[in-house]
Order: structure tokens, then C-alpha cells, then sequence
């Protein structure tokens, strides 16, 4: 066996001592006993329990686990160090079967062998960069190889081959903070996952040797360090999130709510592909003469596209004639984008919210008053609660919790809105008496909400011209060609300022809630358990002990690893600031503060998962306020 052991050694990098202890089998303990690892195997994060060893070690073990019961994958637990390329192989958690949820691997190097410059890692911004093209290395080397894909294709049943595949987070077209990759300046850290393979339930050790000390390294090799990079890529990746970074923080001194630049490919593949279209077979965007404005970037230099102002602007035109198309791109142009979108340059105000109807959706102690009242036998509007809201009435809690979590600029598209919510026309204003209609339509609000409070809003208005009489903009989407037809609709507006009024009224700012920790129950049996649902047909779905969370409706959502987070953020603003005394903005300001301090890994303090990508703050608001089991004071 010492024989069998040292070819295995000189196979896959052993260095030829034990490093578990003595014995001629390179110092294996019995599999149900484990010690903590040195300091030299720890990483960055809390300790690691498991065996340690090499990747010699590694591929020894592997082979006298073949054919055993697929427990015996525990053994694995641990560090393994590999010196061809040089990086540490952490087992965080091994699937307790076949069919189980894979096992959860992480990689660390250091940035002496990793070889990073100044440009990659110096600044918060150029880590989530560098780690998000990291990340799409790894997924993309993955795919290619054909390394995510299981051993068998079906058909083998039960008794067949199973698992082999190793798969990594795929990231959406937005560059977020994620813990899939995470930039130090000391170090990269890559997390994974595998399915470890087996025949029935017994271990297929030698495949799984292949995969962890041969396929893996290679990939590894080509994936992390920065020798291996396309150079020029990684540099206009880096660079172009910078800019939009930059960019995005000048819109306030601008006075602008977004920018759309000149050359933009604004339409997507199709609803269920983000990737854009090809640029000969679209319009490229370019700005109003009237309405263009040009930054100065760090980077690309000068750029010129359409600044549209703070304010109440509209989008108008023909249908099918790209109106929702831009306000979909203004909507996501709160998060960075990757080079070649299409929308890289599309930046908008980071507390942008998109607001819709939702019928069906629970309202817990929500001040609809500004929108709602005197309804019908004195019901209360001023803490108002369902299980079921109408189209009106849950476009008028999206707006007030949206509000109170601190959006300063609301997207609205007449499509998914509730009609009368959104305008009430003089002849049914005729029809039915004033004091008879609960509902305060939203035109009759939107000044107030920008003179009074600053809260701009962008609408997308098809079918209602008497909006042009609260609006500062109007933008015409001509063939996906945009036009200022500002002074033509203001013309329209005072011609028919007489015959059909539109009366302005104060908007008062709702008064904020205070989330009741104890209603927060995601037990299910012995323990709390809080699932994801990925995003099909009815959207992303978190379950949350024994209730789902519908997050179907909000729209600005990116990626599966964001409602992750979500999910575990709930249950962490729970556990550590929801005493009773602090608001929900409050509670979410502290939770934010701590992902910006401390990262997203707060959320499993004990067990680092590679599936987080960061939310905003407003995503988790509303994840909240539509848990049916909320109670708020």
C-alpha cells in the first residue's frame, strides 16, 4: 500500500511526507474522526474542520474510497494544498447521498501566485469587478469542457451512473457584488459546487480523483490566475463597471433621474434571455438633440446620450414602438452591466423602484390614505391590511412601502397598472360624485411627490394624454427612435386645460412601520427552513417556513443568487436589529451596512456559500412587506 501511495504522490504533486499524523497510509485517521486543520489551510474565513493533506493525499484517498458506501465522501472533508497551480482545495460539505444537493467546494490563491495588479484589486468596486469576471471565467470553462454536465444522461436508473458535475453560480448580465468569487488584495477565493459521483450509492472514487485532482486544477489553471487572463478583456471589463459607477454617482449633480447613451441596444434577445439582440438588426439608441448631455468618464472619455431630469417625465408612442422596451433598460440601469449588453451606459438613480398592480398580494398596516380613503362603511385606510388587494389598492402599498424605503425616483408602465388608479377623466369624474370615489388617482399626486418631496417618476403613458398636464418631459418612441416632444404635448395640455382639469393635490409621506420580529416564523417541523424557487414562468419564490414570499412582480430582480440573499437576510434582520423600537429602513440601513463592512458571507457566518449576489435594499423591503404571516406596528 506505501508503494500504491507514493505513485500517487509523484502522480498528482505530493511533496512525499504525511501530513495527517503517521502511518504508512499517509496518516489517515479513521473516517469518523477529524482534527482541525493548521493555520496554513484555514483561508480567510472561520476554521475548517477536516483532514489535510495534498493533492497526492488527495488522490490516494480517492482511490481506496472506490466502490464504497457514498458516506464515505466525508473523508474528504478538509484542505487539500496543490502546488501545480498553487492553491488550497477546501471540502466545505459533503451531499449526504447521491440525490442530495451537491457538495460544497471553495478554492483559495494567494495574490503571489495569483499575480493580480493594482488595477484589478486596489478598490471596493475593482474587486466586485474582477470577481465577476472571475466568476464568468469559471462558468464559461466549465460549460465549454462539458464539466457541469452529469456522468450519465438518464436512462440508467437507480443502479446508474450519477452526479460528476461541477457547476458554478451563473451570473446575469449585471455585474453584482457575489460571493461566487470573492477579490482580496491578499488573496482570490472561488466557490463551487460538485455532485460527487457514484453508482447507485456506491462511490465512484477513481472518476471522482480525475475530477478533483486532474480536471479541476486544469480548470483552475485557466480560470484564476492573472497570467492566464485575457489582459485586454479583464482591463475593459474593470474599467467599463468603473465608469458606470462613476457615472451613476453624477446623475444627482446633474439633475438628472437617468441617462441613456448615444449607441445603446436597448431590446433583448426575447423575454427569457437578457442577452441583447444583434446591433444590425435593431435601432441603436441615440438622444434628442434637445435633450443630450455628455459626461466625462475616467475611462471611455467623453459620452453623449439622453439625460433625462429629475421630474415627472413621460414615454409615449405607438404600440410595439419601443416605449417599454426603454423603460425596461432604465429600470435595470441601476445595476452595472457587462461589456457588450448593449446597456452599459444605461445608469439610472440607485433607489429607482418599479411600480405595478398586484392583485392578489397582501398589504400589512400600509397608510394608503394619500391614494385610498372613505371606503365604504368607514373602513381604515390609514393602517390598511389584506390578504387579497385589489389591482388600486396594491399599486397604492407598492408606492407607499417603496417610499418608505426610501426610493427617490418611481418607473411606472401603463401596461401593468391598475387604470383607475392611474387617471379618472372628467366624464366619469362627472358620472360618479367625488365623495363617492375612495380612489385619489395617482396623476392627481405625482407633482406633489416631486415639488414636495423630490420623488421623480418616469412613466411609459399610451393611452392617457391627460398626464401631459403634470409632466415636465415627454419622450415619443418613434421605430425605437426617441424624439423631445415636450412643447407639442405642453400645447396639447393647455388647449384642453378647461375641459378636462386636472386637479393637484398634496401628498403627505406615510409614517414609518416597525417590523415585529416574532411574526417571522420559518419553522417547518424540528427547524426553520427558508427555500428558493428559481425563476420559471411565475418568477422567483422564496419559501419561508410554511409560506411562500411572491416575487414574481418585482421586476428589477436579476438572478436566482439575489433572492438567495434575500431569503437569508430576512432571517438575519431578524436575529440582530428587529427589537421592536427600529423601522423597517432602519432595520434594512443596519443589515446594509454590515454587507458593506463585512460582505455577504454575514448571512452564513458558519457555512460559506458561493450562491449570493448582492440585492438592494428595496428588493429585500419588498420581499418582506409580501410575507402574509408580517405583522408591523
Amino acid at each position: 500500500m506505501s508503494g500504491r501511495g507514493a505513485y500517487y504522490k509523484n502522480l498528482y504533486g505530493g511533496r512525499g511526507g504525511s501530513r495527517g499524523g503517521g502511518g504508512r497510509r499517509g496518516g489517515y485517521q479513521d473516517r469518523n474522526s477529524y482534527e482541525r486543520p493548521n493555520s496554513g489551510c484555514n483561508g480567510s474565513h472561520g476554521p475548517n474542520v477536516g483532514r489535510r493533506g495534498d493533492s497526492g493525499d488527495l488522490a490516494y484517498l480517492l482511490s481506496t474510497l472506490e466502490g464504497k458506501g457514498y458516506k464515505a465522501y466525508n473523508d474528504i472533508l478538509g484542505c487539500w494544498t496543490f502546488t501545480r497551480p498553487s492553491f488550497k482545495l477546501y471540502a466545505e460539505k459533503i451531499q449526504s447521498d447521491p440525490f442530495a444537493p451537491p457538495s460544497l467546494f471553495r478554492v483559495t490563491m494567494d495574490q503571489q501566485a495569483a499575480g493580480y495588479p493594482a488595477f484589478a484589486t486596489s478598490s471596493r468596486i475593482q474587486q466586485i469587478a474582477t470577481g465577476d469576471y472571475l466568476t464568468r471565467m469559471f462558468y464559461s470553462l466549465v460549460r465549454e469542457g462539458g464539466f457541469d454536465r452529469p456522468l450519465s444522461g438518464g436512462g440508467e436508473g437507480w443502479h446508474g451512473k450519477k452526479g460528476g458535475s461541477i457547476n458554478i453560480e451563473r451570473p446575469c448580465q449585471h455585474v453584482l457584488e457575489r460571493t461566487s468569487c470573492l477579490v482580496k488584495r491578499e488573496s482570490i477565493e472561488l466557490r463551487f459546487t460538485i455532485a460527487l459521483p457514484a453508482r447507485g450509492r456506491s462511490i465512484e472514487g477513481h472518476i471522482c480523483m480525475k475530477m478533483l485532482t486532474q480536471n479541476l486544477p486544469q480548470i483552475i489553471e485557466e480560470a484564476i490566475p492573472y497570467a492566464s487572463q485575457d489582459e485586454d478583456a479583464l482591463k475593459k471589463h474593470i474599467e467599463c463597471v468603473e465608469d458606470q459607477e462613476f457615472l451613476r454617482a453624477q446623475l444627482p449633480t446633474a439633475n438628472l433621474a437617468a441617462f441613456v447613451r448615444d449607441g445603446a441596444i436597448l431590446p433583448r434577445v426575447s423575454g427569457a434571455d437578457d442577452c441583447p439582440m444583434d446591433k444590425n438588426d435593431v435601432t441603436l439608441f441615440k438622444s434628442p438633440e434637445s435633450m443630450s448631455v455628455e459626461f466625462d468618464l475616467p475611462h471611455a472619455g467623453k459620452v453623449t446620450g439622453m439625460g433625462i431630469p429629475r421630474g415627472v417625465t413621460l414615454i409615449v408612442g405607438g404600440g410595439f414602438h419601443g416605449k417599454s422596451t426603454l423603460l425596461n433598460a432604465i429600470q435595470v440601469g441601476v445595476y452595472n452591466h457587462v461589456p457588450g449588453d448593449g446597456r452599459e451606459f444605461v445608469c439610472t438613480d440607485p433607489t429607482a423602484f418599479t411600480i405595478r398592480a398586484e392583485d392578489g398580494r397582501s398589504i400589512e398596516k400600509v397608510d394608503i390614505r394619500p391614494f385610498i380613503n372613505n371606503l365604504p362603511f368607514g373602513r381604515d385606510t390609514s393602517k390598511f391590511s389584506t390578504q387579497d388587494a385589489s389591482g388600486s389598492t396594491s399599486q397604492s402599498a407598492n408606492i407607499i412601502e417603496a417610499l418608505e424605503t426610501g426610493t427617490k425616483c418611481l418607473l411606472i408602465d401603463e401596461d401593468t397598472s391598475a387604470t383607475n388608479f392611474m387617471i379618472r377623466d372628467s366624464r366619469m369624474q362627472k358620472l360618479v360624485a367625488t365623495e363617492k370615489e375612495p380612489i385619489t388617482p395617482f396623476i392627481s399626486k405625482v407633482r406633489s411627490l416631486y415639488e414636495d418631496f423630490g420623488v421623480s417618476t418616469i412613466l411609459v403613458i399610451g393611452g392617457s394624454g391627460d398626464y401631459f398636464q403634470v409632466a415636465d418631459h415627454v419622450i415619443m418612441m418613434d421605430c425605437y427612435s426617441a424624439r423631445d416632444v415636450t412643447n407639442q404635448a405642453l400645447a396639447i395640455a393647455r388647449e384642453h386645460a378647461d375641459s378636462n382639469p386636472q386637479p393637484r393635490i398634496p401628498f403627505e409621506m406615510p409614517t414609518p412601520r416597525i417590523p415585529i420580529a416574532e411574526s417571522f416564523d420559518a419553522s417547518r417541523g424540528d427547524r426553520e427552513r427558508v427555500k428558493v424557487m428559481g425563476k420559471t414562468q411565475f418568477g422567483f419564490q422564496v419559501q419561508f417556513g410554511r409560506e411562500d414570499i411572491d416575487l414574481s412582480y418585482i421586476e428589477q430582480l436579476g438572478e436566482y443568487s439575489q433572492t438567495r440573499a434575500i431569503a437569508d437576510a430576512i432571517l438575519y434582520a431578524r436575529n440582530n436589529y428587529m427589537d421592536g423600537k427600529r423601522s423597517l429602513l432602519e432595520v434594512l440601513h443596519k443589515v446594509e451596512e454590515d454587507f458593506d463592512s463585512k460582505g455577504l458571507d454575514v448571512l452564513s457566518p458558519t457555512l460559506l456559500l458561493g450562491c449570493y449576489s448582492r440585492p438592494r435594499l428595496l428588493e429585500i423591503a419588498a420581499a418582506i412587506n409580501r410575507f402574509r404571516a408580517l405583522e408591523m406596528r
